[in-house]
């Protein structure tokens, strides 16, 4: 349902294309992992996912839970909470987990937050928290790198400039681009170096950003 909602509002407030690189293969028990920019581009990846035939598991965080109607949806679809600083934390790469062994996808966002910008300008990842490599020494699973861009000419900002940008988004109607690059396999030991997921996320976003025409894609 999630899936299909997001199919429903992202062309509404924007127009999504997507590409994936030759080889691209969203295989079941597979993790996704894509950057962070946007309130709005979950369901930009979401949407996009959809179209490439794939209904992930979404890592959130547990705030979402609280949020009538959203947070029971949330629970019903089996989507994962994450309780960012909390002894709860850990429980989260258990659900992941089990997830992958049921062989769902699971969209992982490795930075762990959005960046603290005002602008609504792309920009390179930021640095990866520990949660995407201790998930994939847990599991085995191979790591597909997803980049998104314009999501925050969608909303960005303040609260009030998130808000004026939602509510302007059908009349603006920004360019979306999303962009899958290529598996990475862990290594004999069951190792996905977070520098190197970093890099193929980055490498995605730069293709996502200069589909668009972002500056910031070439000076990556």
């Amino acid at each position: 349902m999630l899936s299909r909602l997001a199919d429903v509002l992202v062309p509404a407030v924007g127009r999504l294309t997507v590409t994936a690189d030759p080889g691209a293969e969203l295989a079941p028990g597979s993790i996704l992992t894509a950057n962070h920019t946007s309130l709005a581009d979950p369901a930009v990846v979401l949407a996009a996912l959809h179209r490439l035939g794939v209904r992930p598991v979404v890592m959130a965080t547990a705030g979402l839970w609280r949020v009538p109607v959203l947070g029971r949806m949330l629970a019903r679809e089996g989507h994962i909470p994450v309780h960012r600083g909390d002894r709860r934390a850990a429980s989260a790469l258990d659900g992941a987990a089990e997830a992958l062994e049921r062989g769902r996808l699971v969209l992982i966002y490795a930075e762990g937050g959005l960046p603290v910008r005002a602008d609504v300008a792309e920009a390179a990842p930021g640095a990866f928290r520990s949660g995407l490599s201790r998930l994939v020494r847990r599991t085995g699973a191979p790591v597909v790198p997803v980049g998104q861009a314009g999501a925050r000419r969608v909303t960005s900002g303040s609260r009030a400039k998130q808000i004026g940008g939602l509510l302007t988004a059908p009349l603006r109607r920004p360019d979306l681009h999303v962009h899958v690059g290529p598996a990475i396999e862990p290594t004999a030991d069951g190792v996905i170096r977070t520098g190197h997921a970093h890099a193929a996320v980055t490498a995605a976003w730069r293709t996502a950003a200069a589909r668009l025409g972002e500056p910031a894609a070439s000076a990556a």
